[in-house]
């Protein structure tokens, strides 16, 4: 095994004994829903009629990309955090690229990730394509340390990704990428915005099961991966609403007192019945909370554009 792909596992392994350790609420990062299968599936669930993020996001990018791009001027250099297939930056790049030659750098954790993205905009004419297979801020800092004098970065942070991040943390990300930037630097933000809890909650448990397929492939990796001995069909899907945080949850429940094995993270876990893993959050902004966020975080708003179909934001913010 290749040295970068065993300090992925041992990270991998780190993580999940982490989370799986935790006192009260048990818990795994969001990020590792995202391997090959778990990729896949979303692209399965950003088609399906109750999840509208996805479509949303797509269409503000298809009618606004031009203009987009002009609050951006100069020489830019295009990064996206998190690239996925890279289907939703295809008009982002077909804007930039009709005035400069673009560098373009997708940013992932996963390898079939960047192959995909190489492959669905390798047709796009003056773009070069360099995946970075980094964590967000590390591939950023690349990214940075790459650029020529008198080039702007433009930061693609798309979808609804910072909705991952619990509140203050989803801020201290925005600081974490603003120190990275100079003054004249940009960063496109997607947010999905608040809407009828009903609506959210068919969006993340929806009828066919593709979402419930997609948390429990993370229990799937890690029977893969760490030799793990989860029994999938002891551990249900649940999506909730915190009112509180105004966040969707993703859990996974035991259902029925079990132990579970997990030799590659050294690790034997119990779970009582009901007990649940939190796999992911997803909070859910008003307009003037993103502008807050960003201002919190030294950006200025300099552009909001909405689709009130699926309610969703994308927001330029510029490093001040």
């Amino acid at each position: 095994m290749l040295t970068k792909e065993i300090a992925a596992e041992e990270g991998f392994a780190a993580d999940v004994r982490a989370g799986l350790t935790k006192p009260g609420q048990k818990e795994l990062p969001s990020k590792y829903l995202y391997d090959a299968v778990g990729s896949r599936l979303f692209e399965v669930i950003s088609e399906l009629p109750e999840y509208g993020a996805t479509r949303a996001d797509e269409r503000i990018l298809h009618r606004h990309a031009p203009e987009i791009v002009r609050r951006v001027p100069g020489e830019v250099v295009l990064c996206e955090l998190g690239s996925g297939s890279g289907r939703k930056t295809r008009w982002i790049l077909q804007a930039l690229s009709r005035r400069q030659p673009v560098f373009y750098f997708p940013i992932e954790i996963s390898a079939t990730a960047l192959a995909v993205c190489r492959r669905e905009l390798s047709d796009i004419d003056q773009v070069g394509i360099v995946g970075l297979e980094h964590e967000y801020l590390d591939g950023l800092v690349e990214v940075a340390a790459r650029r020529r004098e008198g080039q702007r970065i433009l930061v693609l942070f798309l979808g609804s990704t910072i909705g991952n991040f619990s509140h203050p943390a989803d801020v201290d990300f925005l600081k974490d990428v603003r120190a990275i930037l100079n003054r004249g630097d940009a960063l496109l933000l997607g947010t999905d915005l608040e809407k009828p809890v009903p609506q959210l909650i068919d969006a993340y448990d929806d009828p066919l099961g593709v979402t419930a397929a997609f948390n429990r492939n993370l229990l799937a990796r890690i029977n893969r991966e760490l030799d793990g001995e989860f029994p999938l069909e002891h551990f249900d899907h649940v999506a909730r609403f915190n009112e509180d945080t105004r966040s969707i949850e993703m859990h996974l429940r035991s259902a029925r007192r079990q132990s579970v094995n997990i030799p590659r993270a050294d690790l034997s876990v119990t779970f009582e019945a009901g007990e649940t893993i939190w796999t992911e959050n997803s909070h859910k902004y008003s307009r003037d909370e993103v502008r807050a966020m960003a201002a919190e975080a030294r950006f200025a708003c300099e552009g909001q554009w909405i689709d009130y179909e699926w309610p969703f934001a994308e927001s330029l913010l510029m490093a001040a």
